[in-house]
Parts: C-alpha cells; structure tokens; sequence
C-alpha cells in the first residue's frame, strides 16, 4: 500500500484527504514512478469540484505531473532503467507516492534542477509548446500576448516565446505580478485592473497570437486585440465558455481561432510533445536560458492548502507538493 491524496466527494479544497491505496503495476510501455515531487495545477481543482472527469483507465487522483525515480518498467519499455531521474506528464494520479504513465511521456530531469523544479515542467510546458508553438504557430518577431502571466502557464510562455524570438506582452492582476513577467522576459505587462489591454494592443498594432485561459468576455476583446491574420488560442475558460460573438470580423480580418485541451490527447499525440521538448527545450533549461518559476511547497497531506493557494490567484509560479523527501 502507499500514502495518496483521494478527491472524497466534489467540492472546495477541504474534500482532498490523505488516504491508502494499492500500489500501481506498470502496464505495457509504462514505467511506475516513486514520486518526489507533484505539480499543482488547475485542472485538479476542476476536477476535485467534479468538472473535470479523468479520462478512461487513467487513476482517479488527482495530479497531472510528477518528478523522481523510475521505480518499475513495463514489458516493451527500453529507454528507461530503474533509479533514474524523470519527470513526466501523467493521466492522473501524481498526488501519490507512486504512478504509472507512459514511458514515452517522460523526460529526464534536466541538468542543474532539483527534482522539486522538475515537477514544475510537464504540464505547463507540454502545454505552452503545443498551442502557442505548434497550434499556434508562434514565429521570431511577432507579437504575442498572454493572459494570467504570471500563473505557471504564463511563466512558462513569457520565457519560451521571449527566448525563440518574440515580442512579449502579457496581463497580471498586480503590479508585483507584472513586475514578475518584465523579470522574464515580457516587453510590457499590463495590470488588468488598471489598463485596458485592447487599446494597447492595438497601438502596437494588434497581436498576432494570443494565449488565453479566461474565456467569457475576454473572448470578444481578444478578437478585438489581434491584428489581421491573428490567431486566438483557447486552452481554458475561468470565466466560462459560453459567449454571444459577431464573428464578421473572423472573415474580413482572416482571424485563427482554434484552442485545445491536452489531457485527452492520443498517447502518441503528448509522446511527439515530450519529444519535441527534449530536441528543442530542454537544451535551453540546461543552460539556464529558461527556469520553471517555482511559488510555494506544500507537504502532500496539505493538499487542501496548496489548493486554496492556487484559487487565491495570489501564486507567481508553480506550487508543488512535497510527496517524499528528494533533491
């Protein structure tokens, strides 16, 4: 048996309790991992309120993300050994001392991070590369604009798209939290609050891509910010999804709008991510060129805080959640 968080019934924070479960056998292709460290992210809360259902097979844990040791190989596994250092993204499950995932959705643990900082990559940084870089089609030199930049998705974007050559702009909800993004790499951040990020945009002459995750009225003023042949990409709605829009100018302007959601992608679709991230990202993580920006660690049976954390809004960066003790 092995000590895990279970999400007791829908709810707030309060329903996360530790519990006992069986430990977890690497199916075919599947390595289990001994979890030092597990990422917190917004998807666990939607599913913790029971809006979020995991996909079929997968654990019904919570936690998408996870950084240790490979402590099992599945039949037909052969570029991983036991004892080495991974962090992977996961169907479910990482609120645990162990998880099984695919080995192909594993990464090493990049050279000059602690596994702590490594359980702050996968899911953010699967993400940020599949909608803005390959969905979104990022390029040298085009401006981009990202919502929530200093949330773990907006850390991660601002350095990405700053060190492949764009022109960063982002949205915060303080004037720290702005502070934070001008530290890495964003060209202007606006306090959401106190400026209007349309007209901004449009004086600099519209965005070309922009990344959003609130939805409800952002997504009119977003079509509103893009310059012509924009693309607009959605990859959540904190303020809903639901919106009456004129889509005129979607014609007359030759705007993109497209988004997606990772976890119930193909196997093989998050194996060519996690590929694409060990050619093209992971050198620049060794180098220093990009860091996870890392808030707060919780201890695993503090999961409820490390939730109300996150729903706080008041994080910059990445909370984790200490499952055993690691470097």
């Amino acid at each position: 048996m092995m000590q895990a968080v279970e999400i007791t019934q829908p709810g707030g924070p309060e329903v996360l309790a530790l519990t006992e479960r069986p430990m977890p056998e690497p199916a075919h292709d599947q390595v289990v991992i001994k979890v030092a460290y597990a990422g917190v992210n917004r998807p666990d809360a939607l599913q913790r309120a029971g809006l979020y259902n995991p996909p079929a097979g997968a654990s019904d844990l919570p936690g998408l993300e996870a950084a240790g040791e490979i402590a099992a190989l599945g039949a037909g596994v052969t570029d991983w050994k036991i004892g080495d250092r991974v962090c992977a993204l996961l169907p479910g499950g990482g609120y645990a001392a162990y998880v099984a995932t695919p080995a192909a959705h594993c990464l090493p643990v990049p050279a000059g991070l602690t596994l702590a900082q490594a359980a702050c990559l996968p899911e953010t940084f699967f993400t940020v590369w599949s909608n803005v870089f390959l969905r979104g089609g990022l390029q040298a030199g085009e401006r981009f604009l990202v919502h929530g930049g200093s949330s773990g998705i907006g850390t991660t974007a601002i350095q990405l798209a700053h060190v492949f050559g764009a022109r960063v702009f982002t949205t915060a909800g303080s004037d720290d939290k702005c502070a934070a993004c001008l530290a890495l790499g964003a060209e202007a951040a606006f306090n959401y609050r106190e400026t209007d990020y349309v007209e901004k945009m449009k004086d600099l002459g519209g965005a070309d891509l922009i990344l959003d995750m609130v939805g409800g009225p952002y997504i009119q003023r977003n079509i509103a910010a893009l310059a012509d042949d924009g693309r607009l990409v959605q990859i959540a709605f904190l303020q809903g999804p639901k919106v009456e829009l004129n889509l005129t100018q979607m014609m007359t302007r030759r705007l993109t709008i497209t988004g997606s959601t990772l976890r119930p992608q193909s196997d093989l679709a998050k194996a060519r991510i996690a590929q694409d991230l060990r050619k093209h990202v992971w050198p620049l993580i060794a180098a220093g060129r990009v860091r996870p920006v890392m808030d707060q660690t919780f201890a695993l049976a503090d999961a409820a805080a490390a939730h109300a954390r996150m729903e706080s809004s008041a994080h910059i960066g990445k909370i984790v959640l200490e499952v055993a003790g690691g470097r």
